[in-house]
């Protein structure tokens, strides 16, 4: 069984954390930054097999060389060359294997032209979207324009409801009480945002299931 856990990073990074209790094999998802990483293997005693990247922004390869360095996983990531690093580029439906888990890879550009998403559709779903959703809100468009993030965000509404969205940042609260501005009406985003409150006391607001998404979330499903 696969294990998820966040790795807290910077101000409200998560680098996400996959392992295996029985084999101690580990991936990570998007590590910006190495140091909790390998901090947190050698904690749970965990050896490091597998890296997964969504884009090309420095907080979420920086950790790259230092874990390739310690490790030397193998690396999955977008069809960017300027990402150094990665022994496997994607493109959309491309599959891979983490850990037994199979992922389908989608291309979601909008925040950055070269990002991607790995989908699991199994009985349990759950997506790794990096910057693309969030809770209560989306990626800002560095590279992209809104026709492009609004079909990537559209490409992941119509994944199962029930599918579990693992996102990069804890921008829940924010975004929540800019998405009530939007829609004060909405009484499942005000449930929400109370209980996005009271979560954020001791742990993570991610993951979330989609299903609460596409009833609260004004930005990303319009």
């Amino acid at each position: 069984m696969v294990n998820i856990e966040p790795i807290p990073a910077f101000s409200d990074n998560y680098i996400w954390l996959l392992f295996d209790a029985d084999s101690r094999e580990a991936a990570v998802v998007d590590p910006g930054d190495a140091a909790p990483v390998i901090e947190t293997l050698q904690t749970r005693e965990l050896k490091l097999s597998t890296v997964l990247i969504t884009h090309h922004h420095f907080d979420h390869v920086g950790g790259l060389p230092d874990l390739i360095g310690a490790f030397s996983p193998v690396v999955y990531g977008p069809r960017n060359p300027a990402i150094e690093g990665i022994d496997r580029r994607l493109a959309a439906g491309d599959t891979l294997e983490v850990l037994g888990v199979d992922f389908e890879v989608l291309e979601v550009p909008g925040h950055t032209l070269d990002h991607i998403a790995y989908y699991h559709g199994g009985q349990h779903p759950m997506v790794f979207c990096g910057d693309t959703l969030f809770a209560g809100g989306c990626g800002r468009l560095f590279e992209g324009d809104p026709p492009t993030m609004l079909r990537s965000l559209n490409a992941l509404a119509s994944l199962p409801a029930e599918t579990r969205v693992y996102c990069a940042h804890e921008y829940t609260i924010a975004n929540l009480n800019f998405a009530r501005a939007a829609e004060p009406g909405n009484d499942a985003l005000h449930k929400r945002l109370a209980d996005a409150e009271a979560t954020r006391q001791c742990e993570p607001t991610a993951p979330f299931k989609l299903s609460l998404e596409l009833k609260t979330n004004p930005s990303a499903f319009p």
